[in-house]
């Protein structure tokens, strides 16, 4: 081989070492780069805020099932059924926030509320009458049974004092009246004007008079429709 020809392969081979080099070095700074790329999208990802007024989620047939929204009155959060119904919503408002359930025809059959002075949940029938009420105010927990008219069949109370039950008639009169107090417990029951027609435990009255007569703990007593006492055992 002369000179010519060696000269010639090793300027090929030079230049085949020269191209494989650009290849790797090219290969090197596309890794390089990329690595840098990934590391500032993470570090931009985990340091940046998605800003909204509300978002919408929709199915697979292009129905709103769920929205998230900021309105003057503060967040909440809507949720829809397949046929458009409202089924549920959470809401942060003035008063305090509340949870509120629906049944297919959006009609309130479930509310939980954590409003001032204090929360409460409230059940409604399919009609849209209250059935039963549960809260915790200042004057103490408070639990109301009603008819499917709306009227306070039972209420039952515990204050500072002790707890009260009250049973109450169809027209919202209280017939009967259980209470733990003081000065120990009482059971009254009333007519339907809500005159006391019976009562054992600690009581008063007044008589014509105006003279006041304690009744003791063991005490039962008789009253007619004026309120008068007709008869009375004490021991």
């Amino acid at each position: 081989m002369t000179i010519e020809e060696r000269l010639e392969n090793m300027e090929r081979e030079l230049g085949q070492v020269k191209r494989r080099s650009r290849w790797l070095l090219g290969a090197i700074l596309l890794v390089a780069g990329g690595m840098i790329v990934f590391a500032g999208f993470e570090t931009t990802a985990s340091r940046s805020e998605v800003r909204a007024k509300s978002f919408i989620l929709e199915d697979g047939n292009g129905k709103t099932r769920a929205a998230l929204r900021v309105n003057i009155g503060g967040p909440g959060l809507w949720l829809w059924d397949g046929n458009g119904e409202t089924r549920a919503a959470l809401w942060a408002g003035i008063n305090g926030p509340s949870l509120s359930l629906f049944d297919k025809n959006s009609e309130t059959r479930v509310k939980l509320d954590a409003y001032e002075p204090g929360p409460g949940l409230t059940l409604w029938d399919g009609n849209g009458e209250i059935h039963a009420s549960l809260s915790a105010g200042e004057a103490g927990p408070s639990l109301s049974l009603s008819d499917k008219n709306s009227k306070a069949s039972a209420d039952l109370t515990v204050y500072i004092d002790g707890p009260s039950l009250w049973l109450s008639d169809k027209n919202g009169k209280i017939r009967a009246d259980l209470t733990v107090g003081i000065d120990g417990p009482r059971l009254a029951l009333s007519d339907k004007a809500e005159i006391d027609r019976f009562v054992a435990g600690k009581t008063k009255t007044v008589t014509m008079d105006g003279k006041t007569i304690e009744y003791p703990e063991s005490s039962l007593i008789l009253f007619g429709p004026d309120g008068k006492v007709i008869w009375s055992a004490i021991r």
